[in-house]
């Protein structure tokens, strides 16, 4: 009987942040995609030229530190399709920064924003919808 108190009786969590585990600083963006049948390779050559292009000015200009696209395995009904990924070093490089804004434009161009705009406008909203936006840090347990 005693033993299935025991067994039954919740754990007490004794872990303490900075002591037992670690929350990053760094930031993970995580945004859900879901496209038409037949639309991921057209979406994937949208993404080249706008959203990879412009990380990689960002990641150039140290405003963050990767991205990447991740495909989903496991089909579900209404499941998202395309997981895109960027990790800043810190909460304050996604907050509005006018020199970040400014240097980021110096790089990318007015040309290229106006080009990806009217992309995002164009095609992506046709294709696709963005099913949820997320935003996480690493735990790392000692």
């Amino acid at each position: 009987m005693l033993l299935g108190v025991l067994i039954a009786a919740p754990a007490v969590a004794q872990l303490e942040v900075w002591e037992d585990y670690e929350v990053s600083d760094a930031i993970w963006s995580l945004t859900m995609v879901k496209l038409d049948p037949g639309t991921q390779d057209i979406y994937l050559e949208g993404l080249k030229s706008t959203w990879v292009a412009a990380n990689e000015v960002a990641k150039s200009l140290g405003h963050v530190e990767y991205y990447s696209i991740h495909a989903n395995q496991a089909v579900a009904p209404d499941a998202f399709d395309l997981l895109l990924v960027i990790k800043f070093p810190s909460t304050e490089m996604m907050a509005p920064s006018r020199e970040r804004y400014n240097a980021f434009m110096e790089a990318w161009g007015q040309e290229n924003m106006d080009a990806s705009n009217e992309k995002v406008l164009e095609l992506y909203n046709e294709i696709r919808e963005i099913q949820g936006e997320y935003l996480t840090r690493e735990i790392t347990i000692k």
